[in-house]
């Protein structure tokens, strides 16, 4: 890998980012072309998953694709979907070489890709920068390999990890700053997840706000018994932004009527012990429906489900300078843990001030896929 490699597989993952939680169940690629020095075409997946980043990088390339170089953070497809290969767009190019970032797993891809321009004289170069391009197709790359979506456990609380007082006062425990920086992460996943609890006691409306987004993030509940209020805000905006519920397959089937007539799209998933929702089915129904990351926003009951359940890739803390007591709702609930060692752990990527409040960010370790 060249200094030169490096730094244009940084652009492409750059201009891919500017598609995450927009193009699911497509992953967010970038693409960038270089010609003598120059960037003659760049592009990413577009809303909605297409066109895909290497013909829109292509058009705006033109003639001066031919003998350039291509960078991809992931490999150019190999299959026949709503769109041709983006292989042979490349072929019909005549681009001189190929750098990709990683391989895509997909198995109507999975190499055949690099194998199609390599068959047709173009040069591959790659992985380069593939633990950047790991991270950054993480969501599709689940998907594709566990079958359900990568998810973000959000947590906002006090210094001693209480998210209320002992009265259900909450609201604000971290600043506006904060709750600007969550706005964000959500517009960059497919969906915004919370448990009935939360549903119940804080009304969410779980959209993006002020920043500019055409296409919100869906919203998803979890609900045994779909007991919300029919009068919330949710149930409200059911037909204007996306909202799924899930539901234990013993939910009462007036119940699920009257949320579809709202609007909402009503998932039925397994119960387990004690009549719970089975989250790891939620997760795998999510990804049969196309999602590829979800940002989980609470609460406690569902945080310590999902912790339990070994079904947090990433961790994001924002810690405010307050203390609440023990008497205050704790962060996450009960987990039953007898151990230290039985404790799910992550690795720190980052951490910062935002406003007020720190902000540190976690990835779980040791990754078992």
């Amino acid at each position: 890998m060249t200094q030169d490699d490096a730094r244009w597989m940084r652009l492409a993952l750059s201009l891919g980012a500017r598609g995450a939680g927009q193009v699911w169940p497509n992953p967010a690629v970038g693409c960038v072309i270089v010609k003598q020095g120059r960037v003659v075409g760049r592009g990413w997946t577009a809303p909605g998953g297409r066109p895909h980043a290497e013909p829109q990088a292509l058009e705006q390339a033109g003639e001066a694709a031919t003998g350039a170089t291509v960078y991809v953070s992931l490999e150019p497809c190999a299959h026949w979907g709503q769109t041709p290969p983006c292989a042979d767009a490349l072929i019909r190019a005549s681009v001189a070489r190929v750098v990709v970032g990683l391989r895509d797993p997909d198995p109507r891809t999975d190499g055949g890709g690099i194998d199609r321009l390599r068959a047709a004289g173009i040069a591959v170069t790659g992985p380069v920068l593939e633990d950047d391009a790991r991270h950054a197709h993480r969501g599709f790359l689940s998907r594709v390999q566990r079958g359900r979506p990568s998810l973000t456990l959000k947590l906002a609380g006090s210094f001693d990890g209480r998210i209320a007082t002992a009265t259900g006062e909450s609201q604000w425990i971290t600043g506006a700053a904060a709750r600007r920086v969550v706005h964000a992460m959500r517009m960059r996943h497919d969906a915004v997840m919370v448990g009935a609890g939360t549903a119940r006691a804080d009304d969410p409306s779980l959209t993006v706000r002020d920043m500019g987004v055409a296409r919100q993030p869906v919203r998803v509940v979890i609900s045994r018994h779909l007991d919300l209020p029919l009068d919330s805000v949710l149930a409200r905006t059911a037909r204007d932004v996306p909202l799924w519920v899930l539901c234990g397959k013993g939910a009462a089937e007036r119940v699920c009527a009257a949320w579809q007539e709202l609007g909402a799209r009503v998932l039925a998933v397994a119960t387990g012990a004690g009549g719970q929702v089975d989250v790891a089915d939620a997760l795998q129904v999510l990804g049969r429906e196309g999602l590829t990351s979800v940002f989980c926003e609470g609460g406690g009951a569902l945080a310590a489900s999902l912790l339990s359940a070994d079904l947090v890739d990433d961790l994001v803390g924002f810690t405010a300078g307050m203390a609440i007591g023990a008497e205050g709702q704790p962060a996450i609930g009960a987990m039953g843990l007898a151990q230290l060692s039985e404790a799910p752990r992550f690795q720190l990527r980052k951490a910062g001030r935002v406003g007020a409040d720190v902000l540190h960010e976690w990835t779980r370790i040791p990754s078992s896929w």
